[in-house]
């Protein structure tokens, strides 16, 4: 009979290693353990063996059985995996990739309206400049043209933190930090974005910050034309390729000469209630970079000349959408908010 059980394990074994599918193996299950199956049938003979050979057979054919339970086990499984990649293949399945991420929120109106400006500036040659929000009133004011009891610290109303420090009131003094590190070296483009701190009442046009993009471009031969150049370039990119532009000088202690920069309305000029009638819309204040700002920053104002802006996010925001109240901006009404979906410009 010892012949016989491992002549029907090899047998079995082949069997359920050639089995293409999960049916052969119920088949073959069936067939070699089920109640008529053949091993089981050895198993029952058993009895008809003399007591001394009994043990040993017995145990070769529980053995027998075990391995061709085990073999089924396996062929089972990886018959399940072979299904399984050929299911991913026809559906055109990569398991092993990434999953993509859920997005939680969108970028609010602001982000996406001063990433705009900022990719404008990027295409031009400009890069990005950050300074610190708190400031020392020497950057802040000193060298950019402003000492000490000048009127214009009045009209920006600031935060002392001490006497020597202070919550910024505009981003310009970054444009004195970066040209003291790159002095002398030509050209200077940057751009300074940022949160900036004014003592001003809530209403609907002003908030005690609010923020702001500063432009700075420093090099031989720099003329006020390339100024409007730059201004209206922003303005079409930003607005519509119809919009035009007009300075009205100005005075702003650290460009000479300055000028507030209007655009033009899209009523064009017919009047309305976003222009207040004029058909001009007030947009950032603009200037060629003051001499002395220029030696503060460690370049020679005979050798080399710039310009500078400033532009409030908040207030071309409001311009491009239609914004009446600055203060919509910072309430996180979601009714709001949802309107600008995912660009918000």
């Amino acid at each position: 009979m010892q012949p016989d059980i491992d002549r029907l394990r090899e047998e079995a074994l082949a069997a359920v290693a050639a089995a293409v599918d999960i049916g052969q193996l119920d088949h073959l299950q069936v067939a070699y353990l089920g109640r008529k199956g053949r091993l089981t049938v050895i198993l029952r003979g058993l009895a008809d063996v003399p007591a001394a050979e009994r043990p040993s057979l017995g145990a070769m054919a529980n053995q027998a059985r075990a391995e061709i339970e085990s073999a089924l086990v396996r062929r089972r499984q990886e018959l399940a995996m072979e299904s399984d990649r050929r299911r991913q293949a026809a559906e055109g399945i990569d398991v092993t990739l990434p999953g993509v991420p859920r997005r939680v929120g969108r970028r609010h109106v602001l982000s996406a309206v001063r990433r705009e400006i900022e990719e404008f500036f990027l295409h031009l040659g400009f890069s990005i400049a950050e300074g610190p929000e708190v400031e020392l009133d020497h950057y802040n004011f000193e060298l950019l043209n402003i000492p000490r009891g000048h009127p214009a610290r009045e009209t920006q109303d600031t935060f002392y933190l001490t006497d020597e420090l202070l919550l910024r009131t505009h981003t310009s003094p970054t444009q004195i930090r970066v040209m003291q590190m790159l002095a002398p070296r030509l050209p200077v483009r940057v751009i300074s974005p940022g949160r900036v701190y004014r003592r001003d009442s809530v209403d609907a046009s002003h908030l005690p910050f609010f923020h702001q993009v500063e432009v700075l471009a420093v090099d031989r031969g720099i003329t006020f034309a390339d100024l409007k150049g730059t201004l209206e370039h922003f303005a079409r990119s930003f607005f519509s390729q119809g919009t035009r532009v007009r300075l009205r000088p100005s005075y702003f202690p650290f460009t000479e000469p300055s000028a507030e920069v209007d655009v033009s309305c899209m009523c064009e000029g017919r009047g309305c209630s976003a222009c207040g009638g004029k058909g001009w819309i007030e947009l950032l204040g603009a200037g060629m970079v003051h001499p002395r700002v220029l030696e503060a920053g460690g370049y020679d104002p005979e050798e080399v000349s710039g310009y500078a802006l400033g532009l409030g996010v908040e207030r071309a925001a409001m311009l491009y959408h239609g914004i009446n109240d600055i203060r919509l901006f910072g309430q996180n009404d979601v009714r709001f908010l949802d309107q600008f979906g995912e660009g918000g410009c």
